[in-house]
């Protein structure tokens, strides 16, 4: 088997692992919450991403990554956790906390489906090494809360959320 065909494999395990525990553990926790405290919950979560720095810090990941992959894939992630941590400073200012939530999904979702196509192009999963499990533990885990936010929202836009009942009606 390739190291790209493992690789794939690895990822798509990934997200179902992180998938199944999203929706035992965090799915219902989330549903029963005001729907501002899950977006911050959501919110903390993506503020880590700042993380991604580290493919631009020398002898953290493996020198045969591709520079321009690294530096994209850092700067990404980078700009994604400071704006959901700006979202968080601003969560008393709920017009401005709404655009940074948008802000850091749309910033987010970017990053992760251009380092998606960059990793493919330039042949990332046969140099990844180490980095590789990262990828499992951590992209997957940011790619799957941005999906359950997806789907929370959609669940959400059926009714009117009432945040004092803490439960979703119809509106008439």
């Amino acid at each position: 088997m390739s190291v790209e065909t493992i690789f794939r494999i690895h990822l798509v395990l990934g997200y179902v692992a992180w998938l199944l525990c999203f929706g035992v553990y965090v799915w219902p926790k989330l549903k029963a919450m005001e729907h501002i405290e899950a977006q911050r919950a959501i919110a903390t979560l993506h503020s880590f991403r700042f993380f991604g720095l580290v493919f631009i810090v020398p002898g953290v990941v493996s020198p045969d990554i591709p520079q321009s992959f690294a530096t994209i894939a850092a700067y990404g992630d980078f700009a994604t956790g400071v704006l959901a941590l700006i979202a968080l400073a601003l969560i008393r200012t709920r017009p401005l906390f709404w655009a940074l939530v948008v802000a850091y999904n749309v910033v987010g979702i970017g990053d992760l489906l251009i380092d998606y196509y960059d990793a493919t192009m330039s042949g990332l999963p046969a140099v990844a090494g180490e980095f590789a499990e990262s990828v499992a533990l951590y992209v997957c885990q940011l790619a799957s809360s941005v999906c359950i936010e997806r789907v929370r929202r959609k669940d959400i836009r059926g009714g009117e959320w009432h945040e004092s009942q803490n439960r979703k009606t119809r509106l008439p």
